[in-house]
Formats: C-alpha cells, structure tokens, sequence
C-alpha cells in the first residue's frame, strides 16, 4: 500500500516589510496623521522651555486639530500648573507662530 502526498502548497507572497516611517509617507492619510503628530511634538517642545524641570516629565503631547491643541498630564496636580501657565504657553507657541487662531486645552491622562 503506498501512501499518496498532495502535492506542496505554493506559500502566498508576502509584500516586504516596510519601516513606520515609510508606511506613513507612503500613504495620504498616514502621511498627514504622521505630520501632525510631529507638529505636535514641536509644539510640546516650544512650550517646555518654560515648564520647572521636574514638571517636564509629566507632560505630553496631546492630538493637534483644527480648533487647537491639547497638552497631557500625568495628574490633575500638574494639569493645574498648566492650566494656571497657560497665558505664558499660549504666548510662548504664539510668538514661534504657532496656534495663531486655535485653543490650548489641558486634559489629565486616562489611567
């Protein structure tokens, strides 16, 4: 008796992996949520110049949208520093032509 083998399976062709960094370059939206969220970035950066060095830690870069830009904190005690901060902050993304027309919102992080 012998024994009778399908025949091999061809493997399905898997497209190359490609880097973060090119996926979101590679397509619109990707691309667009990719620039934002460096725009955010530089934003948390503008501001933190004049955030107390211990505080900067707890400090985040919210999402950037068309009516403003929401910074994150770790705690509702440093979301109160920013919030008693945020004429300066404003002024301070203002003045590198920043938010010119949107809001600065302060959330504290969902645990």
């Amino acid at each position: 008796m012998t024994t009778r083998y399908l025949p091999p399976r061809p493997r399905p062709e898997a497209p190359d992996p490609m880097d973060f960094g090119q996926a979101l370059s590679q397509h619109g939206t990707l691309a667009q949520l990719g620039q934002r969220l460096q725009a955010s970035q530089r934003h948390l950066a503008a501001i933190s110049v004049a955030l107390p060095g211990p505080m900067r830690q707890f400090v985040q870069a919210g999402t950037l949208d068309d009516n403003g830009w929401t910074v994150v904190a770790h705690n509702a005690a440093i979301a109160t520093k920013l919030r008693h901060m945020q004429p300066l902050l404003l002024r301070l993304l203002q003045e590198q032509g920043m938010l010119l027309n949107g809001e600065l919102r302060i959330k504290v992080r969902q645990s």
